[in-house]
């Protein structure tokens, strides 16, 4: 199968690339650009083609596109707690609580 042939993957999965470039698209992203991120984003999300194979029917975890862009949590629970505190105080003392 030569590079570039999308025979490999399933109608759903040519659908969620079409979504996806679409969405690059319209956020003027050039149409080679957001082709190459949609199937990119694609195979990230699903592990690539599932049509045919013994992986055909796994698990897909969609933990990338779920979480929206946004980075893990960042510090320990005790700082992000002393920092909703501290946001806390700030609207409080200035009256936007």
């Amino acid at each position: 199968m030569p590079r570039g042939d999308k025979s490999a993957y399933t109608d759903k999965q040519k659908r969620q690339a079409e979504h996806i470039e679409e969405g690059y698209e319209n956020r003027g992203t050039p149409k080679d650009e957001a082709e190459r991120r949609a199937w990119a984003t694609v195979n990230k999300d699903s592990g690539g083609g599932k049509k045919s194979g013994s992986g055909r029917g796994k698990h897909v975890e969609h933990s990338a596109s779920e979480r929206g862009g946004r980075a893990h949590k960042k510090g320990s629970p005790e700082a992000r707690s002393a920092a909703a505190r501290k946001g806390w105080d700030t609207r409080r003392r200035n009256g936007n609580a």
